[in-house]
């Protein structure tokens, strides 16, 4: 087993700069994946974090639209809510009127999970037949995903992975259908064995109702209270970056 890498923990004073971070380091990555390999393969994540990094994203491409090679850009989704993508709570919704409909992304590059499907259990079949493909995996293989956004729930939740789920321990499967008792609803998302396997790993994290789960996750909180504290990246940089209210109980 490889060591793990120490977390570099960024802290600024605002959500605006949060996602002005996030957006540099974006930026940056999609640059030297494409150089290296051809491609840049990003995980989307929802919240109003990830809605304002778009936002930075739009705004950057349109000043400058050789920034960013959005032709070479691979859209995943880290995870999704069990509704039609027109449906208010969609992930794949937002991202698509902050971000994909503002960009020249090829539709083709852009792969949501289909949970128009009232079965997620089928859902994360299907999703985990596209990072197959999408990948060359085979069978017990992991996709290696450039960058994995995240974000963090005030109950130390990410992903779709809550304290208390089965899907917090599921260590074979890449995608799963998670039943979650707290909305009485279904999620479809990535587990921690294919967010721990990516290139990078970038929680953002913002408000003062964060403050208390991210001192327990950043201490002595255990990672079956605070499902986050599970992200640890086997071969990859894990980079935090938090606002000044999130971060405001931390050491």
């Amino acid at each position: 087993m490889q060591p793990q890498r120490k977390p570099d923990v960024r802290i600024v004073e605002s959500l605006a700069q949060v996602a002005e971070a996030a957006a540099d380091e974006f930026i940056a990555r999609a640059g030297e994946a494409i150089d290296h390999h051809g491609r840049f393969t990003v995980a989307l994540s929802g919240g109003s974090t990830p809605k304002a990094l778009h936002g930075v994203l739009v705004e950057r491409s349109n000043k400058n639209p050789r920034l960013i090679d959005w032709s070479r850009i691979q859209i995943f989704f880290g995870d999704e809510r069990h509704v039609p993508p027109d449906h208010p709570d969609s992930n794949y919704r937002m991202a698509k009127e902050t971000l994909l409909s503002k960009v020249p992304i090829p539709e083709v590059n852009v792969h949501r999970m289909r949970c128009e499907n009232p079965d997620a259990n089928a859902v994360a079949v299907e999703y985990d037949k596209i990072l197959a493909s999408g990948f060359r995996l085979k069978e017990s293989q992991l996709p290696r995903l450039d960058l994995i956004l995240l974000g963090m729930g005030p109950d130390g939740h990410t992903a779709s992975l809550f304290p208390g789920t089965e899907g917090v321990r599921e260590i074979q499967k890449r995608v799963i259908g998670n039943f979650v008792p707290k909305f009485n609803a279904w999620r479809v998302t990535f587990t921690f064995s294919v967010i721990n396997h990516a290139e990078c790993v970038m929680p953002m994290i913002s408000g003062d109702d964060k403050a208390p789960a991210l001192r327990e996750v950043m201490g002595a909180g255990s990672p079956d209270t605070y499902p986050i504290k599970n992200v640890h990246p086997t071969h990859g940089a894990l980079l935090w970056i938090v606002d000044r209210a999130a971060a405001k109980e931390l050491p």
